[in-house]
């Protein structure tokens, strides 16, 4: 299929409409908000955490030693939470990292997605993609940690109105860049930078 070409026909056949079906019962007597935390396990602690705090800005929040948890146990955090992510140390042999598919972190501005962008390229963090996906048509930069987790850095996630309605698929607009991401924004989508000498 051409980049950017979208198979509506498969996105609106009876497997698709089904799973589209699926939703919240009524008088559930709780609600889930928002997700708070993941807990991934890596092969060298004090090289993963070197990488989410030195690469992606994270805070040490807590330390649990072998004795408490075998391999040792790092939570950090992001925002005021505790922690939004824990690493466990310990695991032996290549993680997989197929089981999670990702694990994505929200920035401000577009304008940080390119410098997170630039930092990556940086310290040679190879990048598995940037530009713009299309469900959710948010921005964003996908690379690995030193254990292959896949991660994400993104802006401009599609917001659902109170309609309960999401984009349509024919609105949304892959882009393979960011260059592209920037210069062809879906309706809605302000991709003006706050900075107009960063260069995608």
């Amino acid at each position: 299929m051409a980049r950017g070409v979208v198979d509506h026909e498969g996105m609106r056949g009876e497997w698709a409409e089904a799973l589209r079906q699926a939703g919240r019962p009524v008088g559930m007597p709780f609600r889930i908000t928002r997700i708070g935390h993941v807990v991934l396990r890596v092969t060298d602690l004090e090289r993963s955490v070197g990488f989410y705090t030195e690469l992606l800005g994270l805070e040490v929040s807590d330390v649990y030693p072998p004795t408490m948890m075998p391999g040792g146990m790092v939570f950090m955090r992001c925002n005021t939470d505790h922690h939004g992510v824990a690493l466990v140390g310990g695991a032996t042999g290549p993680v997989r990292g197929d089981e999670l598919h990702h694990l994505a972190f929200e920035v401000g501005t577009l304008d940080e997605v390119i410098r997170a962008r630039d930092l990556l390229r940086a310290r040679d963090v190879p990048i598995d993609f940037e530009g713009r996906r299309r469900a959710g048509c948010q921005i964003a930069v996908e690379f690995r940690d030193p254990d292959g987790h896949r991660l994400e850095i993104y802006w401009g996630l599609d917001q659902i109105g109170s309609d309960g309605r999401p984009r349509s698929p024919e609105q949304w607009r892959e882009a393979l860049s960011l260059a592209d991401a920037l210069a062809n924004p879906p309706i809605g989508q302000d991709t003006t930078l706050q900075d107009p000498d960063l260069v995608p």
